[in-house]
């Protein structure tokens, strides 16, 4: 019970359903991408990412300098909780502003990304 308790209070957040929305359509996001589209601090993207992994909800790889994350697709419990909230989000107004906010994002090199990002004060450790 506590570890189902513990993958729904990863999932109760509007940033980390954000972020869980995306990964739905795009298989993986860099750490400084999710920073960037939550347009929060690299610090409180952090504590939302590690939830969300410790969690099992997030699987994470480093490349380089560079955090990726993507939906564990891997545990078969997590996939009808998955569904379940695709048809509750999609088509709902944050959602296609998130996607459309993504669009921009995924333009940009990661390198470049966070360059802006630790300029405005938004560093992610990406």
């Amino acid at each position: 019970m506590d570890r189902t308790l513990l993958i729904l209070k990863s999932l109760s957040d509007k940033n980390r359903l954000r972020v869980f929305s995306a990964l739905m359509v795009h298989n993986e996001l860099c750490a400084c991408q999710i920073t960037e589209l939550l347009n929060v601090a690299g610090a409180t993207a952090s504590r939302h990412l590690s939830l969300m992994v410790n969690a099992g909800v997030l699987k994470n790889r480093k490349q380089g300098r560079w955090i990726y994350f993507c939906l564990n697709r891997e545990n078969p419990f997590l996939l009808p909780l998955f569904e379940w909230v695709k048809e509750r989000v999609e088509g709902s107004k944050q959602f296609e502003q998130d996607l459309e906010t993504l669009k921009e994002i995924l333009a940009i090199a990661c390198e470049e990304l966070s360059c802006k990002q630790r300029k405005n004060g938004r560093n992610s450790k990406s």
